[in-house]
C-alpha cells in the first residue's frame, strides 16, 4: 500500500508541477498584454487630438468669407439653370 501511496502522491505532484506551469505562462501572457492598453489608449488620444485639430481648420476654411461666398454662388446658379 505504501508504494501506491507513493506512485499516487508522485502522479499528484507531477499534475500540480503542470497545471502550475500553465497557470504561470497564462499569468506571464496576461501581463505582457496588459502592458499594450496603455499604449493602445495614447494612440487613440493621439488620433482623436489630431481629428479634432483636422476639424478646426475645416470649420476655420468653411466659414471664411471666400468660401461662403464661393457656396452661395454655385447653389444659386444650380437653382437657376434647374427652374
Amino acid at each position: 500500500m505504501f508504494h501506491f501511496t507513493t506512485r499516487l502522491d508522485h502522479l499528484a505532484a507531477l499534475i500540480l508541477s503542470r497545471c502550475t506551469c500553465a497557470c504561470a505562462r497564462t499569468a506571464a501572457r496576461v501581463r505582457r498584454h496588459r502592458a499594450d492598453h496603455g499604449m493602445s489608449t495614447a494612440e487613440y488620444a493621439l488620433g482623436t487630438v489630431a481629428a479634432c485639430a483636422f476639424a478646426a481648420v475645416l470649420f476655420a476654411i468653411l466659414t471664411s468669407a471666400e468660401v461662403r461666398d464661393v457656396l452661395t454662388r454655385m447653389v444659386t446658379d444650380a437653382l437657376q439653370s434647374g427652374g
